[in-house]
This record gives structure tokens, sequence and C-alpha cells, in this order.
């Protein structure tokens, strides 16, 4: 993966529980991760190729930062599944132009948000 000019190139979450966090971002979207330690693992581009992101156990988590959105085929299946996980629902689905979203919080406090086209 090349890195694009002014694009988004990573996105680095606080974890102060990095094994919650990492599971409940394995189980609610199926996120591969690589090791690096016990403080952080990065979080594997969708194509395999290199790295979008980590959860670092070193930096504070919180839901006042940057606000990362996720894209959802199936914005319902996606709040069940970061429900199940153990996720904490934030914001509940709402419409907005365009589509529908949502927003959560993972175990560490992150606040997220998922959406979908309408």
């Amino acid at each position: 993966m090349s890195s694009i000019h002014h694009a988004i190139s990573y996105i680095e979450l606080g974890a102060n529980d990095l094994e919650a966090t990492r599971t409940f971002y394995e189980t609610a979207f199926g996120w591969e991760f690589n090791d690096y330690g016990p403080t952080y693992c990065g979080i594997k581009s969708p194509d395999g190729n290199g790295e979008v992101g980590g959860l670092n156990a070193t930096a504070t988590s919180s839901d006042a930062g940057v606000l990362v959105l996720l894209f959802s085929n199936d914005l319902d299946a996606t709040v069940r599944a970061v429900r199940d996980a153990g996720g904490r629902i934030a914001a509940e689905p709402y419409d907005f132009p365009g589509g529908r979203r949502f927003e959560f919080l993972d175990p560490s406090g992150n606040r997220l948000g998922v959406f979908a086209d309408a």
C-alpha cells in the first residue's frame, strides 16, 4: 500500500486494555493485527499489504478526539456485531443526507462511527 499525499495513511487508537480492544475489533469487524510486543499491535490493511493503523497501550484513549468513520454494507448487522463484541452504542443509527450512521465506544473508550449509503 503506497501513501497518498495529504490522505489519511495511519490511525492510531489508544488502548487502555490492549487485549480486550484487539478482540473487540477482531470480533466486530474481522480486523487482523501484527503484534509488536505487549503494548502495540498494527492493524493490517484489508488488502493484506501493509497497515492502516495501530492499537497503542501507552496512549490515552478518548472519545473527544478525531472521529474515525468506518463503512458498512449492512449497518444494522454492524450495530449487532458491535454490541455482541462488547462495544457500547454512543449514538443509535440515524439518517443523514446520503445514508445512515451510528457511533460506538470500544472497550478502551475510543469513539468511532460507522456509516452506510442510503
